[in-house]
């Protein structure tokens, strides 16, 4: 089976390497490309969205990784790519939830993506309280403490 997936948009901003923290402080930009601006009609009303991304600065080898530490911590468990945020991925999608700033034409401002500058956009989703919002949420035991010690922080 042949996907035809092609970016919606870019990522513009000053980030070009790895950061683990502090991305819930970067303002970034959007450039959804012209001929799909009107697909942003509207979008202004929502005061998040979610924003489908490729990381596309990884490598072939850390595609390849099925099952590490996460943010190759030894005192986390070694878990599967699919039980982590990780972008080492087969399919290297990031997904990010980011506070929606500002509209200008074919232009979002957001905070808190966590993407280079550069990242190719695949797609852009308005975040709707009830839709995607879980109840009774579960998580490992490492993952509690991960963000109790204040490192999760995206």
């Amino acid at each position: 089976m042949k996907l035809d997936v092609r970016p919606v948009g870019w990522v513009r901003n000053r980030i070009e390497g790895p950061k683990h923290e502090g991305w819930q402080e970067v303002v970034s930009e959007i450039e959804v490309e012209p001929e799909l601006a009107e697909c942003l009609e509207g979008i202004e009303g929502f005061s998040h969205i979610q924003v489908l991304f490729w990381f596309h600065k990884l490598s072939a080898k850390e595609r390849a990784m099925r099952k590490f530490h996460p943010r190759d911590r030894e005192d986390l468990p070694i878990v599967g790519s699919f039980a982590t945020r990780s972008q080492r991925r087969p399919n290297p999608i990031g997904l990010t939830t980011a506070r929606l700033l500002e509209r200008n034409g074919n232009v979002l401002r957001v905070q808190g993506l966590d993407a280079l500058d550069g990242t190719p956009v695949l797609d852009i989703k308005p975040y709707s309280r009830g839709l995607d919002e879980a109840e009774e949420v579960r998580v490992p035991e490492w993952v509690e403490r991960f963000w109790e010690e204040g490192r999760g922080k995206k």
